[in-house]
């Protein structure tokens, strides 16, 4: 992979995999964090492991990277990525359509 100059800023990536079992298909969305001399580099770096990580893992990588410039050096408390997508739904629903469909594979988190 090249390497970045000193001026490099940090770049978040999101990469989307497909993986496919004979009883049914689930999606990744995959951030990686980069180091690059813009944002065109940020995503060709972030491509390029998608390619690894999808052979690697035997998934299929969908072609679809997005790029977020973080702001100074990445550290506790950093946005590290931000997408505004315009909907006409109600916030519950919103979130049941991209977020909480019930078909997640996610840990539960319990209050103390």
């Amino acid at each position: 992979m090249p390497e970045s100059s000193t001026d490099a800023q940090w770049y978040t990536v999101r990469c989307i995999f497909r993986w496919v079992s004979a009883e049914e298909s689930s999606y990744e969305e995959r951030l990686t964090l980069w180091q690059a001399d813009n944002l065109d580099a940020a995503i060709a770096l972030a491509e390029g492991e998608a390619t690894q990580y999808a052979r690697a893992t035997d998934v299929e990588y969908l072609g679809l990277a997005q790029a977020y410039s973080l702001s100074g050096t990445p550290g506790s408390g950093t946005e590290v990525y931000s997408l505004i997508r315009e909907s006409n739904l109600s916030p519950d629903d919103y979130l049941d359509q991209f977020f909480d469909t019930g078909r997640e594979r996610q840990s539960h988190w319990d209050e103390p």
